[in-house]
């Protein structure tokens, strides 16, 4: 449990440290429905971080916990660099 801990932790320093930077994400939404998308990293919180995407005319920003990214659900891809994978 405390290992889960520190390596949350150290996804979303990773995540804080990429704010403003251009990420592309997969989200997997369940049912064979995977999601990917651009955007930037627009800001981080306690539980939560926000991209604001780049297609105009659909859906602004989407949020994901950090829990997302450590059992994979989200892949956040920031200059080639996949998150959370070198902690796993």
């Amino acid at each position: 449990m405390a290992d889960n801990n520190r390596v949350l932790e150290q996804i979303k320093l990773d995540l804080e440290s990429c704010v403003g930077k251009r990420v592309k994400l997969k989200a997997n939404r369940g049912r064979k429905k995977v999601v990917e998308a651009e955007g930037i990293i627009e800001n981080t919180y306690p539980k939560l971080f926000v991209v604001k995407l780049d297609k105009p005319n659909s859906i602004r920003r989407l949020s994901y916990t950090y829990a997302d990214v450590l059992t994979r659900t989200v892949e956040v891809i920031v200059d080639d660099t996949v998150i959370g994978a070198a902690n796993m």
